[in-house]
């Protein structure tokens, strides 16, 4: 991939197809400011965007006409808008390019329980899971396409002071997977299988710290595979009550075989040393010695991120990489 940064390390500005003042202006996003005026979209979602900084409106106006079909950017303008709106009340002044995956995540959880502004729920309608889930899906590709172009910021301020310099999510290359792989099997070979198995599951299905925190024997199914052999599954409920299953990675295989050895049914198979059950912190310092175990130069290594990671492969996942039931996962 090239680098989206200048040689002093500053972010480029995506290019427009089609130089605009407004995203109004874009082809299918005419303002509707009255009823069958002709106009495509609501007028008050293009003023949100368009009331945007000038680096966050030009990554969003690109982002928009990356996608010919009008129908595609309204869908895109209608997720961002919605996004904006709830950040506005629940962070106030909070830079959009500096979210978190943590934030996306707390968005869909709004519009499923109404608390959104402007939510389809206060009139009456519940948006079905997988509404919700193309939602999420849409927010994720615009910061990975603002994640492209080195337009994150990391916040400041307002509570926000990750603990660990932010990293993009589609910055991990095919080597670096590799290395991470090789600083998995090293963790377990150094005594640390609970570590070696939550990091191969997060890199090779994306799944949350809440899911490895709850996951047990019985989470862990065998399946046929359709071709006359099994495969093995980890199936968790997530934060909306979903069924989601995951095929697991050749790499976590035996590490999951391992820790189910001798543990009690409904005990939770990774936990910390001391016993107690594993949350984001201990998930990120996990990746973190995985990654220098592998051989990721220091600064490398501590810029990795869980929430980021698994907003690397979750569009794979929503595009047929899992198996689900009763309703779509969108983590």
């Amino acid at each position: 991939m090239v680098s989206a940064h200048g040689a002093a390390g500053a972010p480029t500005v995506p290019p427009l197809e089609q130089d605009v003042a407004s995203v109004g202006e874009i082809e299918g996003l005419r303002p509707r400011r009255r009823p069958r005026d002709g106009g495509d979209v609501p007028g008050a979602d293009v003023d949100l965007v368009d009331a945007l900084d000038p680096q966050a409106w030009r990554a969003a106006a690109a982002w928009l006409q990356e996608k010919a079909a009008a129908a595609t950017r309204q869908g895109r303008l209608q997720a961002l808008a919605g996004f904006l709106r709830w950040l506005g009340a629940a962070e106030p002044g909070l830079d959009p390019l500096a979210v978190t995956g943590a934030h996306v995540d707390a968005y869909c959880d709004a519009v499923l329980t109404g608390a959104a502004p402007g939510g389809v729920r206060a009139l009456g309608k519940p948006p079905s899971d997988a509404t919700v889930a193309r939602k999420r899906t849409t927010l994720l590709a615009f910061y990975a396409y603002a994640w492209r172009w080195g337009l994150v910021r990391q916040n400041r301020g307002h509570g926000h002071h990750p603990a660990r310099p932010v990293a993009r999510p589609d910055a991990l290359t095919r080597e670096e997977r590799r290395m991470l792989r090789r600083g998995v099997a090293r963790l377990a070979a150094d005594g640390r299988p609970a570590e070696a198995a939550a990091v191969a599951l997060v890199e090779g299905t994306g799944a949350p710290a809440a899911a490895l925190a709850a996951l047990t024997i019985e989470n862990i199914k065998t399946v046929p595979d359709g071709h006359g052999g099994e495969q093995t599954l980890i199936a968790f409920h997530d934060g909306r009550g979903d069924l989601v299953a995951f095929p697991v990675p050749p790499a976590a295989r035996p590490l999951l075989h391992a820790l189910r050895y001798g543990r009690p049914a409904g005990e939770p198979l990774i936990r910390r040393d001391d016993g107690r059950p594993v949350d984001l912190e201990w998930l990120g310092s996990a990746l973190t010695r995985a990654a220098l175990a592998g051989g990721f130069p220091e600064e490398r290594a501590r810029a990795l991120d869980p929430h980021l990671m698994r907003a690397g492969v979750v569009a794979e996942l929503l595009h047929g990489c899992c198996c689900r039931t009763g309703g779509v996962h969108g983590g």
